[in-house]
């Protein structure tokens, strides 16, 4: 049984398809702390189908009608990319605070616009990189901060599966379509590079930076065969410590992701699922000194959910930012761009220098 708090956060979700359906209308209604107030949606046969499955309190066909609900607390962007900057900069500008499914942007100088007028709106905003609220991910970046002493090095890698669909289908439903939806011109995947690099590149960075803190320089490689995309990146940290990023789609094997952390106390072993199974990592956490493994259970997995209580924590509560906020988006377009131009050149590139695109 749902227990809810007498205060909660009053949600729009703008967009009705498949990543609200498989993730942000449930979490509206599931969270502790929040409520799913309005949906929007430009597709009548599909805003109509989600009003009546979830029940919100007001749908709108029109985003600057829901906008001006005064009503509203917050909005959450689950659209196609192309839409995520126009329609935060849309809501920050309503006084509504903003949750925006990432990435944030595709360009270093719309991610630094984003994150000014962020500062200036005094709302909330926050990226939706919701492995941050993966509580044995969580259990690990707080060993690494309170307990692992200086950190020597980080291997990460995200390995998307050739059969990803074949498991996920089995256990999600069908999402609800509708030939009337509103999608960006162009074909957002014509250039695969772009569009991996965007989808699951910007979880692996950020998840490396989580964890370690700033990435200062990367120097990258790329190698695509047999319709495979492999990428292996050199990562300098701020604080010294090295990093390899591996980012592969796909790979002929089940789903691989996770990551190894070598410290000055310690060590940490992850292993990632796929998101939408909603399982938490498995994560070892091994102490020197007791020469012990720590293995947290993570039973609560629904980071979409869990990000969603944070992100209203913050808005009524005043409690600190769990998630990634303005400048951690703004730090992952950089380094995906650094990626991007380190592969075109083979040299190493510091991401305070880089501008342009993905």
């Amino acid at each position: 049984m749902l227990k809810k708090d007498d205060r909660r956060l009053r949600v729009g979700v703008l967009g009705c398809g498949p990543i609200a359906q498989f993730a942000h209308l449930e979490s509206c209604v599931k969270a502790r702390n929040a409520d799913l107030y309005a949906i929007c949606d430009a597709a009548p046969d599909l805003l109509a189908r989600m009003a009546a499955t979830y029940e919100p309190t007001k749908s709108y066909a029109d985003y600057d009608a829901m906008l001006a609900d005064p009503a509203l607390d917050a909005v959450i962007v689950a659209t196609s990319d192309a839409y995520h900057v126009p329609m935060t900069l849309k809501a920050l500008e309503a006084g509504k605070h903003v949750l925006c499914e990432k990435p944030v942007g595709v360009s270093v100088a719309e991610g630094e616009a984003l994150a000014a007028t962020v500062a200036r709106s005094g709302r909330t905003y926050q990226v939706g990189h919701m492995k941050r609220f993966d509580p044995a991910l969580e259990a690990a970046r707080d060993f690494v901060r309170d307990e692992m002493g200086e950190v020597l090095a980080l291997k990460a890698w995200y390995c998307d599966s050739t059969h990803r669909y074949t498991n996920t289908d089995a256990v999600q439903p069908l999402p609800v379509t509708s030939k009337l939806a509103r999608k960006p011109g162009g074909n957002p995947k014509a250039d695969l590079r772009q569009y991996f690099m965007l989808a699951h590149g910007s979880h692996l960075v950020d998840t490396a930076r989580f964890l370690c803190g700033e990435i200062v320089a990367v120097r990258a490689r790329l190698r695509e065969k047999f319709g495979a995309y492999c990428w292996f990146v050199e990562t300098e940290f701020a604080s010294g410590a090295l990093g390899h990023l591996d980012l592969t789609v796909a790979v002929r094997m089940d789903w691989f992701e996770g990551f190894q952390l070598y410290g000055e106390n310690g060590s940490v072993l992850a292993k990632t699922f796929n998101p939408w199974y909603f399982r938490a990592s498995e994560v070892e956490i091994f102490h020197e000194k007791t020469a012990t493994t720590h293995k947290p259970l993570g039973a609560d997995g629904h980071f979409f959910r869990r990000q969603l209580e944070g992100f209203a924590d913050t808005i009524l509560d005043g409690a600190p930012m769990r998630g990634a906020d303005a400048a951690d988006g703004v730090a992952s377009i950089r380094a995906m761009v650094a990626i991007a131009r380190s592969v075109e050149t083979g040299a190493r590139v510091e991401l305070a220098s880089v501008t342009g695109a993905v």
